[in-house]
């Protein structure tokens, strides 16, 4: 049954650390070199991750800049800047990419909140199916007369608590992004 738990725990833990990941790079109106680290450029005809091609740095509290390895490559870098969704628009010099981060619209704000709420819903959904297999697991190991009734209740009990653990943490992850988002 340990084993069970600790496959439960280590699953639902990647679950919040892949929430975590995602909402990173939900914008909160401040620059940070993660708002870019999605970004694909295609470079000589490969699909290559932004931080691969040039590297990305904070010139100031609202400012990107970017210094590109290779010359050839910085009107593609510019291209998938302008082309994704984050509604940036990249000011080039010779190799260096400035990116400046306009302030967040009310709007827009509000729009992020709805994204990050059902970001943090998936995630839930995510834990709660991992309580779905650990529960299953029990409930097997039950019928094949491994753990008694008592066993697979406890376990039961065990994996809700965890579960709630995770579902908690999803949350407290959620209420601290929606206030950097919010703040102006």
């Amino acid at each position: 049954m340990n084993k069970i738990f600790e496959d439960a725990r280590k699953r639902m833990g990647k679950s919040v650390e892949s929430f975590k990941s995602d909402i990173s790079r939900v914008r909160t109106g401040r620059a940070h070199p993660s708002l870019l680290e999605h970004l694909m450029v295609d470079y000589y005809g490969t699909s290559t991750p932004i931080t691969q091609t040039a590297s990305v740095s904070l010139e100031d509290s609202r400012t990107l800049l970017i210094t590109v390895w290779d010359a050839g490559a910085v009107k593609l870098i510019e291209k998938s800047i302008l082309n994704s969704d984050l509604g940036l628009n990249p000011n080039t010099a010779g190799t260096v990419i400035r990116v400046p981060v306009p302030p967040l619209t009310e709007e827009r704000r509000q729009a992020l909140v709805k994204i990050l709420k059902n970001e943090a819903e998936q995630a839930k959904v995510a834990v709660r199916n991992i309580r779905r297999d650990s529960l299953s697991k029990l409930k097997d190991l039950k019928k094949n007369k491994e753990i008694s009734e008592d066993d697979e209740r406890s376990g039961d009990v065990e994996t809700q608590k965890i579960t709630d653990e995770h579902v908690k943490l999803v949350d407290e992850i959620v209420v601290q992004k929606e206030k950097e988002i919010v703040e102006i």
